[in-house]
């Protein structure tokens, strides 16, 4: 792979997580209660707070471990399955520090190696792969946690006051 266009890759993918999702997740837990972000309409459904767990297992494994090499501790189930109402700022801090150090880890990766394998929950992805997996999942669950925020609030968040 061309260097310069892995290094643009490598810059868009920590662009879009840090300087487009983030903020819009920050908003969100800006105009929500602490009841609002485990607040579920249905038992089946994820709150925002299991999302928030749930996207800091996901970089963490796919990108600080698959990619960094960091030790894999993830316990998905319970990403899912947490209903003690944990402090909004306490899940945000976890997200925070996930992608604080998927940043790093993307930061230091050398473009020629985004076509090496890895092995990844039983799936085989290049590290390219993994990066745009884990951008294209948190864009899809930054969805939801701005759907919620919209049910909840009734409001339009303005993110795009044109």
């Amino acid at each position: 792979m061309n260097a310069e266009v892995g290094d643009a890759f490598l810059l868009q993918a920590r662009s879009h997580l840090n300087d487009d999702f983030m903020p819009k997740i920050r908003k969100c837990l800006d105009v929500l209660t602490e009841e609002d972000i485990w607040w579920r309409a249905h038992e089946t459904n994820n709150s925002i707070g299991n999302l928030l767990l749930h996207l800091s297992g996901n970089v963490r494994q796919w990108i600080g471990s698959g990619i960094g090499g960091i030790p894999d501790n993830r316990q998905r189930p319970l990403e899912f399955s947490e209903r003690n109402p944990i402090p909004k700022e306490v899940v945000w801090s976890k997200l925070q520090n996930a992608l604080a150090e998927a940043n790093q880890v993307m930061a230091a990766f050398p473009a020629e190696r985004l076509a090496e394998k890895r092995m990844i929950q039983g799936f085989e992805r290049t590290a390219l792969q993994v990066i745009f997996h884990v951008v294209e999942h948190f864009s899809y669950h930054t969805g939801q946690i701005i759907y919620i925020t919209k049910l909840r609030q009734g409001a339009d968040l303005k993110f795009y006051d044109l």
